[in-house]
């Protein structure tokens, strides 16, 4: 399982992303930010939380 905590993107938000594979957690990333945060995320960005997400065992 990979998450990626909201918080360790700089929000302020206790939202965890869980998928099983990176691209998930970043799709649902993307519509977290887009839906919660009124962030549009770039492909920049997107680089920069593909570095957050982390291996859960």
């Amino acid at each position: 399982m990979k998450t990626l905590h909201c918080r360790d993107a700089g929000f302020d938000c206790e939202g965890v992303i869980k998928a099983a594979t990176d691209e998930e957690v970043l799709n649902l990333a993307a519509a977290h930010a887009q839906e919660v945060h009124g962030v549009q995320v770039t492909p920049e960005l997107a680089g920069q939380l593909q570095t957050l997400i982390k291996d859960e065992n």
